[in-house]
């Protein structure tokens, strides 16, 4: 069951146990950043908790971030996660965001950040006034998912080194898994773990995952699934 947690006056997380979403209030309207993993009523939540219309915004669409979705009539999501999304029965018209776009609440600018890796359309959204990073499963301190063919851990890192350079924005992570919240510097950790493993420097674990061979690498800070490399 859902427990919604006051963050502060116009902020909400709504926490399943191992996965968050969140409700972001302006002046204007209210959104919603996910849908969790098993909240068909997602929308009736937040309409719960706010009077302003809300709206939706997926970090991307792994199917612990979509349940909600079909009780709106659309939602935005970057392009390049739509066939992803459409595979596993996405319905609602899709309003693809890129890189750089402002969605203004009403006196609350939340930016989009295109940051591919742990699938091709994830992104993060920067609340400006706030300087909070709501991070999706990009950064956080939970088991990140990185095996499969939607995956690219390459990409992930160029992407964290991308947050990276932005840090002087942001002074706190609102990840959808894991610490809450967690400091800036994760980022930092995590490139360097995940770099550990592209150079065969970490020591993994070899697992199942979905029914799939997987090399688990634990961090202090973090844990990767990954693929198992190629002898």
């Amino acid at each position: 069951m859902a427990e919604v947690i006051r963050i502060n006056d116009n902020s909400w997380r709504i926490d399943e146990g191992f996965v968050r979403y969140f409700l972001l209030e302006g002046k204007d309207f209210a959104l919603m950043v996910d849908s969790g993993a098993s909240s068909p009523d997602a929308k009736k939540i937040a309409e719960g908790l706010t009077d302003l219309p809300v709206k939706l915004i997926n970090t991307h669409s792994d199917p612990d971030h979509i349940s909600g979705n079909e009780a709106f009539e659309s939602f935005w999501m970057h392009p390049a996660d739509e066939a992803y999304y459409r595979e596993k029965g996405g319905k609602r018209e899709l309003l693809p965001v890129k890189d750089g776009e402002v969605i203004d609440l009403g006196g609350r600018p939340v930016e989009v950040i295109h940051v591919p890796g742990h699938t091709p359309g994830s992104i993060a959204l920067l609340d400006v006034n706030n300087a909070v990073l709501l991070s999706g499963d990009s950064v956080q301190s939970s088991n990140i998912y990185m095996f499969g063919s939607r995956r690219n851990i390459r990409d992930f890192v160029r992407s964290l080194e991308k947050l990276r350079g932005m840090k002087d924005r942001f002074r706190e992570v609102w990840g959808g898994h894991g610490d809450f919240p967690s400091e800036p510097d994760l980022t930092d950790r995590l490139i360097e773990g995940a770099c550990s493993i592209i150079e065969g420097r970490a020591a993994g674990v070899e697992t199942e995952r979905m029914g799939i061979k997987i090399m688990h690498y634990i961090f202090p800070y973090a844990g990767f699934y990954c693929d198992v490399p190629e002898k």
